[in-house]
């Protein structure tokens, strides 16, 4: 891995946006031909994939089927997803699986030697393949370890994405006939300059915005970067009312964001009341083993019916051995809070979990830029359609990551002309980050309070014209003042919310991840929600 320096304008023939599975992935599909620069905006470990618990969904026992794992991904979906986007996936998904392995990820198998596969909520078979229950962890320390090995691949870290760089900005009108991505601005935090990176190709792979809620799953980096970035570029974007809510998050005072893998569920979990009454089957005949979303929906309703402030998952009636092979981090996270999930239930409540839109994109990754790529939780490639099923994340990293490196190699983009340097001449320095602080405060509790699990148009109303008084704001903020991580990301942010109230107020139905009072029934067609830039209502 060669070292980053710090100058004023980077040449790549690839740069990478995320350091991700998606972004892991794709920056070592390339390295072999080109070389490859992966921006990520704090330290490579901290992004969303290492938070992953559960696993990656893929057809590897004899008696499962690519048609049984393709039907479970359209039904979570509620007619939404893209059937040759899902085909697509589910069919990629055991080379990726096999690729990981060849990576060297050490993946739990059983005394045969095959590979272990556990259940999740909405999955007819036994289909996940995991590391007992951290695997995002694993495959990303593998990949990490391998990248660090790659002489092709430059890491920035600590270094946030202010702008993407396009052709109709920089070049005269008869120099281009088509728009394109020509490169990217970043703020490097240890200098504090912005720099200048140019490619023919940029892939975003920046993970989601659950940062954007009050109560996520999610690490402080899922603040919609990539997406707010694309669409200020000019992109369409999907389905952005969708966002999944987990709906085991751990309930504790000292514990931030931990989250109760959906396999707890999958291996015999009940959800109780404080009172120990099991309510899942009230709510659906798959109780438990329902989709996130019916859960998710169930949990707040019972919280809100009774009062509560959590409700509890019980796997105590499984044997400790066993708890301690299959869950050994959330076995030993709770020991560390006092909770011994052998003897006692599980203290959870719902939290923001997914992003399932983002900037569309098609089965190689393309963008509506040409040589702009977007991947993973960033994008919305039509797997999910209005709800995520379990462990299909992942899978979707690295089937997308494979499309778009072969998209790449295939394509004929010239260099990028020679490219502006940022201007900050006329700003100065912020005197009152309070400001940045309390508006991204407001936000996330606007959000989760009136764009949460249950939606009204009268909320939706609010939270539009809140949104708009802070757009404001921030917007004479990023005018006047250097730019910092800080306010970037409550930039990005307020954008992203912008874009899922738009979504959110559009979709007159009830669906998936999208329950609105106001329209409590599903509509008879199924149609996505694609917002383009300059076009409102």
């Amino acid at each position: 891995m060669a070292s980053a320096q710090p100058t004023s304008s980077l040449d790549f023939d690839v740069l990478i946006v995320g350091s991700g599975l998606a972004g892991l992935s794709s920056a070592l599909l390339l390295s072999s031909k080109y070389r490859v620069a992966v921006i990520t905006k704090r330290a490579v470990r901290e992004g969303s994939s290492g938070w992953a618990q559960g696993g990656i969904a893929a057809v590897w026992d004899k008696t499962d089927s690519f048609a049984s794992h393709v039907d479970d991904t359209l039904v979570a979906g509620a007619g939404l997803c893209d059937l040759a986007a899902t085909q697509f996936v589910v069919e990629q998904a055991p080379h990726a699986i096999a690729w990981l392995q060849a990576m060297g990820v050490p993946f739990s198998t059983e005394d045969s030697g095959e590979l272990h596969l556990t259940r999740e909520g909405g999955h007819s078979a036994r289909r996940i393949v995991h590391v007992t229950d951290a695997t995002g962890a694993a495959v990303q320390r593998t990949l990490i370890e391998r990248v660090q090995e790659t002489a092709n691949i430059t890491l920035f870290e600590n270094h946030t994405l202010v702008d993407l760089i396009t052709s109709d900005k920089v070049l005269r009108p008869k120099k281009t006939k088509t728009r394109r991505c020509l490169g990217l601005y970043a703020l490097d935090e240890d200098s504090d300059e912005v720099l200048t990176f140019r490619a023919p190709h940029t892939l975003l792979a920046t993970g989601g915005a659950g940062k954007v809620y009050l109560y996520t799953t999610n690490p402080d980096t899922a603040t919609g970067d990539g997406i707010a970035a694309a669409w200020r570029a000019g992109c369409r974007v999907q389905n952005m009312e969708f966002i999944q809510f987990h709906p085991t998050c751990l309930y504790h005072p000292h514990a931030k964001s931990f989250l109760i893998s959906e396999a707890v569920r999958g291996e015999g979990g009940r959800l109780l009341l404080p009172d120990g009454t099991r309510f899942m089957p009230r709510h659906d005949a798959r109780a438990e083993l329902a989709p996130r979303d019916v859960v998710a929906r169930a949990i707040d309703f019972e919280m809100k019916k009774g009062g509560f402030d959590c409700v509890y998952l019980d796997i105590s009636h499984q044997p400790l051995a066993f708890i301690q092979e299959h869950f050994p981090n959330i076995y030993a996270r709770c020991l560390e809070l006092g909770i011994d999930i052998s003897r006692a239930p599980i203290p959870v409540v719902p939290a923001a979990h997914y992003t399932c839109g983002g900037v569309l994109a098609d089965l190689q990754g393309r963008t509506d830029l040409a040589g702009l790529y977007a991947i993973g939780e960033a994008a919305c490639s039509g797997l999910h359609g209005a709800n995520r099923l379990a462990s299909n994340s992942l899978v979707e990293c690295m089937v997308f990551a494979r499309a778009a490196s072969h998209d790449i190699e295939n394509s004929n983009l010239s260099a990028p002309p020679p490219l502006p340097a940022w201007d900050d001449s006329r700003v100065t320095d912020a005197d009152e980050s309070v400001v940045i602080s309390h508006n991204w405060d407001e936000l996330r509790r606007f959000m989760w309070d009136y764009v949460g699990i249950v939606r009204t148009n009268k909320r939706l109303d609010r939270a539009a014209h809140r949104i708009t008084l802070l757009q404001d704001e921030i917007n004479e903020f990023y005018a006047n003042f250097h730019v910092s991580r800080d306010l970037l990301e409550l930039r990005n942010l307020v954008q992203v919310a912008d874009l899922i109230v738009q979504s959110a107020r559009a979709r007159h139905e009830s669906r998936g991840l999208h329950f609105s009072r106001d329209y409590p029934d599903m509509l008879p067609q199924a149609l996505p929600t694609t917002l383009v830039p300059g076009k409102r209502g």
